[in-house]
């Protein structure tokens, strides 16, 4: 008889010993499929999609610290674009000429009315010439505030009959602004100045 109890006992704390540890399993692998679950809904939110000719192309979302960099240079190569990129009419020129005054401070507007004041947009114009531009490489040192950049690029002044190539370098500073639709990478250029544009060769057509 007692012994019959004993086994019951025994039974009894067998089943709450595998009834305890099933729960706890259970509960562990509940806790990590929630937890994969978080994870697979956060990574997820952070795509974007972009249609683009049929076609959807994935991007990710990221923080804006990390693009800074990236953010900085680009505001560089655009300014510069819409500064030397210059076509034989003085509308082209004007509309080109505005993009990048939004880019830029007084120092910009100040290189630009010495140039149309020599004739320089003038000379384009009557002269058929257009002005293109070939960034070679935008250097910016982040360990510093307003952020100094220095632009490396060359000229290409295209006539009826010849080419003319120059070596540009410029420099300058980057301050935060607020984004707009004229300004879209949030910074402002400061104290730009041309440290080299020389004549490098030309050639002809």
């Amino acid at each position: 008889m007692f012994r019959k109890f004993q086994h019951i006992d025994s039974a009894f704390r067998y089943i709450r010993a595998f009834s305890l540890a099933l729960v706890l399993s259970c509960a562990a692998v509940s806790s990590i499929a929630i937890y994969y679950s978080f994870r697979q809904v956060r990574a997820a939110q952070e795509r974007i999609y972009i249609l683009a000719g049929g076609k959807a192309l994935e991007a990710f979302a990221s923080g804006s610290r990390e693009n800074l960099p990236v953010e900085a240079r680009e505001h560089v190569r655009t300014f510069h674009q819409y500064f030397f990129t210059l076509s034989p009419d003085d509308k082209a020129i004007e509309a080109t000429m505005a993009r990048a005054l939004y880019l830029a401070d007084h120092s910009a507007k100040q290189a630009y009315d010495n140039l149309r004041e020599s004739g320089y947009f003038s000379n384009l114009i009557t002269g058929n010439i257009s002005q293109e531009i070939t960034i070679d490489s935008v250097q910016v040192d982040m360990g510093q505030a307003p952020l100094r950049f220095r632009c490396y690029a060359h000229q290409k002044l295209v006539r009826t009959t010849s080419v003319m190539t120059r070596n540009l370098i410029t420099e300058g500073f980057l301050r935060p602004v607020s984004r707009s639709d004229n300004n879209p990478h949030g910074f402002l250029i400061e104290r730009w100045t041309t440290l080299e544009n020389k004549h490098l060769h030309t050639r002809a057509r």
